[in-house]
């Protein structure tokens, strides 16, 4: 059974026009129709890359997929609950217990420290499946093994200033992860780090994968989309491509390249330096 599948999802938008505007047209309203019957399934254990041109519905599928905005027809049912006809109390229970969302920009509370951002979805859940209340030593604790998974534990009492972007992403990979979602949804992650940063990011999320994570990446970089295991495409609003990567890349391998490169050039300008 998969855990994410989507059947016929279209999504519409009325836009209203000014009277008297050139498109009007003696109409009111124009519709954008932002995806066009998506049918799409992920398993448990997939690494799926999610691409396509601005103005392809990747940001309308991710907010589908994460349960942030309703489809106007079709079905989406994740980890066995059929979401689309959901109301808002469900939509949060899925959203904090389903989905473990990181974003490009980090979204990390400046003036609490790293295990606290951790432990944010864990208060708001405050209740295990038992109905038993979570103490607030289990909170810590389970954020404590998560900023461990992500190799941050010895800084769970930095701020987020006081981290690099790299480490600050981890923070909130292990803050998606704390309450073991269906699936980790990250949109853009490394869009705000340089090429280190970003290989290291990548290399957790292939970890994370082969330990059976289900990751969904948003991504426009045919470059980041090779560390995947399968790369669906999007064009106007439709699922043009959905193929397996037969040859994944291993981040970890290109970042010890890329190590090794860069102390070469810096030895090469020393040498150059000194003569």
């Amino acid at each position: 059974m998969p855990v994410i599948e989507l059947r016929g999802i279209k999504r519409e938008y009325r836009m209203e026009v000014k009277k008297g505007s050139e498109s009007n047209d003696g109409q009111s309203a124009v519709v954008v129709r932002a995806l066009r019957g998506v049918d799409f399934s992920a398993r448990a254990g997939e690494f799926v890359s999610v691409m396509g041109p601005s103005g392809s519905g990747k940001s309308t599928l991710m907010n589908i997929l994460g349960c942030l905005d309703k489809p106007s027809a079709g079905t989406y049912t994740l980890d066995g609950i059929e979401t689309s006809k959901s109301d808002s109390d469900t939509f949060a229970y899925i959203r904090n217990r389903k989905i473990g969302f990181v974003f490009q920009s980090f979204n990390l509370l400046a003036r609490t420290t790293a295990l606290e951002n951790v432990e944010l979805p864990l208060f708001y859940r405050r209740r295990e499946k038992n109905g038993k209340r979570q103490s607030v030593h289990a909170r810590k604790e389970r954020a404590s093994a998560a900023l461990r998974e992500v190799g941050l534990h010895e800084r769970m009492d930095h701020f987020p200033s006081q981290l690099s972007g790299g480490q600050q992403q981890r923070v909130a990979i292990a803050r998606a992860m704390v309450n073991d979602p269906a699936f980790i949804l990250a949109d853009e992650p490394t869009g705000n780090l340089d090429t280190g940063m970003t290989l290291e990011i990548m290399g957790l999320f292939q970890e994370l994968n082969r330990q059976g994570k289900t990751i969904i990446m948003v991504t426009h970089e045919p470059e980041l989309a090779a560390y995947t295991r399968r790369i669906i495409t999007l064009r106007d609003g439709e699922l043009v491509s959905d193929q397996e990567v037969t040859e994944t890349r291993n981040a970890l391998d290109d970042l010890a390249q890329w190590k090794s490169d860069h102390a070469l050039l810096a030895e090469a300008s020393s040498t150059e330096g000194i003569t």
